[in-house]
This record gives C-alpha cells, structure tokens and sequence, in this order.
C-alpha cells in the first residue's frame, strides 16, 4: 500500500496568498514567514538547534 505524503502534508499545512502588481502567488505559511526573516521553532533553543538554525 503506498502512501502519498505530499497529500497527507498538504493538509495540515496552512498556505497564505500574496497579492502584488505583479499578481498572485502562493506561499505555504512557514515559507511567507521565513520570506520575512521569521522562523517557528517547535522545541527549546539548545545547542544542537542553534547550530541547525544557524546553518
């Protein structure tokens, strides 16, 4: 039995709508907001993360 994940990650992943002179484009809402220099951690700030935000 095979599984698409694209369908099952598209549900859960909230997508915004950018509206510019240049018309419209879709962004999922993690991609908007690291657009923006904005980042969503979902676990405490250690080592190991610091390293992988940085990078």
């Amino acid at each position: 039995m095979s599984i698409d994940i694209k369908k099952i990650i598209d549900q859960y992943v909230p997508y915004v709508i950018e509206v510019t002179g240049r018309g419209e484009r879709v962004y999922d809402i993690y991609s908007r907001l690291l657009k923006d220099r904005i980042i969503f951690l979902g676990s405490p700030i250690n080592g190991h993360v610091a390293n992988l935000v940085v990078a």
